[in-house]
């Protein structure tokens, strides 16, 4: 996130993307706009790449149809995933979790109040963070996303849908973690 859309910046990360950096990745925002008309990446990010377009950078990088019903959306993240090799997390209402064996799932927590600058930059750090911690990239994506909308759901509680800010689901993501791992009997 955040890294600009400025040419010798895009060309930077295919650059990287190229090299066949062996951990894995994820990729949001300016990053994923490195991507549009450079389907030969893929080759390189196959098995290691988490990709978390909202919609819209969705169909920038995979052309066609994305209508809002829960149904295309899930047909078309899996079709990307397997194509390409890689998890997607398609944003939204409902964020489709998708990866290449053709498993998807629908997140059940979030709410509308999270459609705020910078949600998409914590979700992307949540899904890298449990990357590193030896989660599996379809693993860390269902869980970043559950806890990222857990934490949205949780401040949504207290300050409401309409003042949520990227800052509160950071606030309240240790709150979520905890509540999780009381319900799967963890510490």
């Amino acid at each position: 996130p955040g890294l600009s859309r400025h040419p010798k910046t895009q060309q930077a990360i295919r650059s990287i993307l190229k090299d066949s950096f062996p951990k894995p990745v994820v990729m949001d925002a300016d990053a994923l706009n490195a991507l549009q008309g450079h389907g030969e990446i893929f080759k390189s990010l196959r098995g290691r790449a988490v990709l978390t377009p909202h919609p819209g950078e969705f169909r920038r990088i995979f052309p066609g149809s994305l209508s809002g019903s829960d149904a295309v959306r899930k047909s078309r993240a899996s079709e990307a995933a397997r194509k390409r090799g890689i998890v997607i997390v398609l944003k939204g209402f409902h964020t489709v979790v998708a990866d290449p064996s053709g498993r998807v799932c629908i997140n059940p927590t979030g709410n509308p109040g999270m459609a705020t600058g910078g949600s998409g930059d914590v979700l992307t750090g949540v899904i890298a963070a449990l990357a590193g911690q030896d989660f599996s990239l379809w693993d860390a994506a269902r869980f970043g996303v559950y806890l990222h909308g857990l934490a949205g759901d949780l401040a949504a509680r207290q300050k409401g849908e309409i003042s949520l800010t990227a800052g509160d689901l950071l606030d309240f993501l240790p709150r979520a973690i905890l509540r999780t791992l009381a319900k799967k009997g963890g510490r």
